[in-house]
């Protein structure tokens, strides 16, 4: 079955504003996906991980992107299609308490990319 990785961006503040039967409902949804078998989590800090030329390994703390809204967590999800994986992410708690979620297609990694 094909695989996504969600990316979800939201604060407090917006979680805050949400009613809580609609976070409580996301939250279930949540955890049915990782019951499951989808592999969700909380983001945490990040670093950067460089290694150019394969010379040396530079690492720096913080994220190379930046956003509008905090990341607040990823997931990998199993859906049969696009339409599926966004109707999922569609009902986790970032999206409905004022976030987003990206929905990115994972492409099976098929060796060397010359």
């Amino acid at each position: 079955m094909p695989r996504f990785i969600t990316i979800g961006y939201g604060d407090r503040s917006g979680y805050d504003r949400t009613a809580k039967v609609v976070r409580d409902a996301a939250h279930a949804a949540d955890a049915r996906r990782v019951r499951e078998g989808d592999v969700m989590g909380v983001a945490g800090r990040p670093v950067q991980v460089r290694n150019h030329d394969a010379a040396k390994v530079e690492v720096t703390e913080g994220s190379f992107l930046s956003a509008d809204l905090p990341i607040a967590g990823f997931a990998l999800i199993e859906a049969p299609d696009l339409d599926a994986a966004i109707a999922i992410a569609a009902q986790s708690p970032c999206a409905v308490a004022q976030g987003v979620v990206e929905v990115w297609p994972l492409d099976p990694a098929s060796g060397p990319r010359d």
